[in-house]
């Protein structure tokens, strides 16, 4: 197993948590498209930032990435600057970027990103498991998310090469989250909204939902979805599946059969919504090819058999929220 797949594997099994039931607040025309949100936690790995971009442009999807800040420092920045609530200065669950050079790559792909349409939203920091954090602790992180992204070209050792509008778009177009470990507390929802958030997708359904709205915030849910010979309900995140597959241990040995059960699950959530519904399918990745690359190469064959169906619109959670706001007044309106 690579170093990144073991951290992953010690970060993200709280992930296997009970799923609550989908949010139904109603139910869409079969005349709206179908959509498909694909999204990525960490985006860090500079080859995956390539691989991902050019499988968005082959298919014409367009992504979310949950963004961990703890990738835009060095460890000897964070030891200075970043401290997660109830932790000592300089730590990170996930680590941190290994080189100035580093730093600069990636800032160049999350501006990339951002001008060909892709949803840039954030992941927190290090990585760390926020259950019991405060409403102040929860601002904290916040707050070094977007002053680490804010800062990215100058600890990239690079401040003259940050982009024009760079600067605004690290205080107020980062607009999304996804909590670490989808671990939520009571201090959470405040937090998000004082930021400025506009939505949260840190929740697990039952099945595919439509986004559920608290307190004014719409909350997106990773569904449960039929998988393996038995149909057995997993999360659809290529993590749990590398659980359910191989108990979390790289198997390269087995990648083609993985690949072929991940596809076919993929395939049967996406046809059951496609041919009713229409709720919303939302996929989870991260930037480790985990089981030799068995899940990416699985998303790469849905994503290019998928996007160009009629009625189909493969797209971040910012495309969507105005996508799903729109079916639900015309649900409303068929009604009467």
């Amino acid at each position: 197993m690579t170093r990144n797949a073991l951290t992953l594997s010690l970060c993200l099994f709280p992930a296997l948590a009970t799923a609550a039931p989908p949010p139904t607040p109603e139910a869409a025309a079969p005349a709206n498209k179908q959509l498909v949100i694909v999204s990525f936690d960490g985006a860090h790995d500079n080859a995956l930032w390539e691989k991902s971009l050019a499988l968005a442009k082959r298919t014409g999807a367009h992504f979310t990435y949950f963004l961990s800040c703890t990738f835009l420092m060095t460890k000897a920045d964070g030891k200075e600057i970043y401290r997660a609530p109830g932790q000592k200065a300089g730590r990170s669950n996930v680590g941190f970027a290994q080189s100035r050079e580093e730093i600069a790559i990636r800032a160049g792909h999350i501006w990339h990103a951002r001008l060909e349409g892709h949803d840039i939203g954030s992941h927190a920091c290090g990585h760390f498991d926020g259950k019991s954090w405060s409403e102040a602790d929860w601002q904290r992180e916040f707050t070094a998310f977007r002053e680490a992204v804010a800062d990215a070209w100058k600890k990239a050792g690079k401040a003259e090469a940050e982009p024009q509008g760079w600067a605004e778009f690290a205080r107020n177009d980062i607009k999304g989250f996804r909590a670490p470990y989808l671990s939520l507390s009571d201090g959470l929802l405040p937090a998000l909204k004082a930021f400025g958030f506009t939505y949260d997708a840190s929740l697990v359904t039952k099945g595919p939902g439509w986004p559920s709205a608290q307190e004014g915030l719409p909350r997106f849910g990773l569904p449960l979805i039929p998988e393996g010979p038995s149909h057995r309900p997993v999360i659809g995140m290529d993590y749990n599946l590398f659980v359910r597959h191989s108990m979390g241990v790289e198997n390269k040995k087995n990648s083609a059969v993985f690949e072929e059960r991940t596809l076919a699950a993929y395939r049967h959530a996406f046809r059951k919504e496609y041919d009713g519904g229409r709720v919303p399918l939302q996929l989870g990745f991260h930037f480790v090819e985990m089981n030799g690359g068995a899940y990416w190469r699985a998303l790469d064959r849905f994503l290019t058999e998928t996007c160009g169906k009629p009625d189909v619109a493969c797209v971040s959670y910012a495309e969507a929220l105005p996508l799903v706001e729109d079916a639900k007044k015309k649900a409303d309106r068929s009604a009467f």
